[in-house]
């Protein structure tokens, strides 16, 4: 299970990302524009930070292409990522002309990329020709390795050019499906990696994002920086904007490649049991089964966090859950059975709280119910081991079964088990139980809600976007915050 490491660990970057977009693939969410005259047609470079969610071995999900005509398939660059590798390939008359797979894979879904493509067909030397970076680095090992022909030409005055999507050989669209950031198209140069990014002075193997706006964009460039929620294609070069499709300001995001929010993680081996879509931050269940997804790309040993959560899929009786989990006590499980350590909150008409350590399970019935729609808040103190849970803006009072609990002054915790709340802790646990045919639903904010937000509340940093405030002293699960608390 992955932790957020490299990329993802410093505080201060020297230049900050403030948006990415989510782009969520079941919506087939993308941006689209037409070129204009081509600066050079045999020289270009892209540029994005991405942050993945969906992954497989037997799908493709595109980042960047343009394509003259598509049902020749003319003019077709593609690239982003093919079976979690990454991709490009270029189609002209239908045929494959360039075809480039690296043999590494890129799977970690809580972690944030640069991947670069550099083109110049003038080079002399075939691999030059077409050049990938991954975190600065360039990828020099390829499955499937074509490269482009001597002064192959690749853009078009009438090319349309995407965001969030290529076209494959079939003319089925590929939806990207994660976060992306700092999109950047160069027409008529071949950059390099430092042009986009830099290793950090005092931790040299970590990659990280510099300013782009001074760059020569050429006639068809773009930079893509999200920052205006009302609209997200805009260019902030300043030329043409993107049309927007099935994405809305809910999109925008401050979950980025200089401060990563904490998601639930779709390569835990729990995750298969559930549809994950937002960006990792809805998990839906069918079906009759007692299942789990513990799998959290951020989990805790210290400070004091806040999050909240959206149930949109109730089901009867007790079938939702949501709670959090002693990380260790359940590596490799998909269910509630076995040495288990954590807390859950049912959606029980009658208001149950389970709390298990080593399997064994205490319920206390009695307590707050939830309703479908309701917000429920969490306060997690990793210091003195206490939990706090709340709804649509009161704080529970566990000593009274009433409201009026406080996590700033430690009054109401629903526990204080050391066991049920051991380090590291994975938090928006989701749990689905029905004994017969049942569906749920559960939505997670940890900062970025895939939901809509009336209020608007951040932490005591400046960071997170949430329904109710936030705590005095605790704090967004963000890598920024992690830095200074965790």
């Amino acid at each position: 299970m992955p932790l957020i490491l490299g990329t993802n660990s410093i505080k201060d970057t020297g230049f900050d990302v403030a948006n990415s977009t989510r782009f969520n693939s079941g919506d087939s969410a993308f941006m689209s524009k037409a070129s204009t005259t081509v600066t050079n047609d045999k020289k270009f470079t892209v540029s994005a930070w991405c942050k993945r969610s969906k992954l497989s071995s037997s799908a493709e999900f595109g980042i960047f292409k343009t394509i003259s005509d598509s049902n020749n398939q003319n003019k077709n660059i593609q690239f982003g990522f093919y079976n979690d590798s990454i991709y490009f390939a270029f189609v002209d008359g239908g045929s494959v002309t360039v075809n480039k797979v690296s043999t590494a894979v890129f799977r970690d879904s809580s972690a944030w990329y640069h991947v670069m493509l550099a083109v110049d067909s003038t080079q002399g030397t075939a691999a030059n020709r077409n050049r990938i970076y991954v975190n600065g680095t360039e990828i020099t090992s390829f499955g499937t390795d074509t490269n482009a022909g001597a002064d192959e030409t690749f853009l078009s005055t009438s090319c349309n050019i995407d965001v969030g999507r290529y076209t494959g050989t079939s003319g089925t669209h590929r939806y990207f499906d994660g976060y992306l950031a700092e999109v950047v198209f160069i027409d008529g140069l071949q950059l390099a990696p430092t042009d986009f990014g830099e290793f950090d002075a005092d931790s040299p193997t970590i990659w990280k994002p510099k300013d782009v706006s001074g760059l020569t964009f050429g006639t068809n460039g773009f930079y893509l920086d999200f920052e205006d929620s009302s609209n997200l294609g805009n260019d902030a070069n300043g030329g043409t904007d993107f049309t927007v499709n099935n994405l809305t300001s809910i999109d925008q995001t401050t979950d980025t490649c200089t401060n990563n929010f904490c998601t639930l993680m779709s390569n835990h081996p729990s995750a298969s049991n559930f549809t994950l879509s937002e960006g990792n931050l809805v998990a839906s269940k069918s079906g009759a089964a007692t299942v789990g997804l513990y799998g959290s790309s951020i989990m805790l040993t210290k400070g004091k966090w806040y999050y909240e959560s959206k149930i949109t899929d109730l089901g009867s009786g007790d079938r939702s859950r949501m709670g959090v989990a002693a990380y260790e006590s359940v590596t490799g499980t998909s269910t509630i059975q076995g040495s288990f350590s954590g807390f859950e909150f049912t959606g029980d008409t009658s208001g149950r709280f389970s709390i298990t350590v080593n399997g064994s399970t205490t319920e206390i019935d009695g307590f707050h119910s939830y309703a479908q729609d309701d917000i429920i808040m969490w306060g997690i103190d990793m210091d003195n081991s206490k939990l706090y849970i709340g709804k649509n803006g009161d704080w529970f009072n566990y000593s009274s079964a009433n409201t009026g609990g406080d996590p700033t002054s430690g009054n109401g915790w629903v526990t204080n088990n050391a066991t049920a709340l051991a380090s590291p802790l994975t938090v928006g646990y989701v749990g689905h139980s029905a004994g017969v045919s049942d569906s749920t639903e559960v939505n997670i904010n940890f900062g970025n809600p895939p939901y809509a937000i009336s209020s608007g509340n951040a932490d005591g940093n400046g960071y997170g976007n949430f329904e109710y405030a936030v705590p005095s002293g605790y704090y967004s699960i963000c890598t920024k915050n992690l830095a200074e608390f965790g």
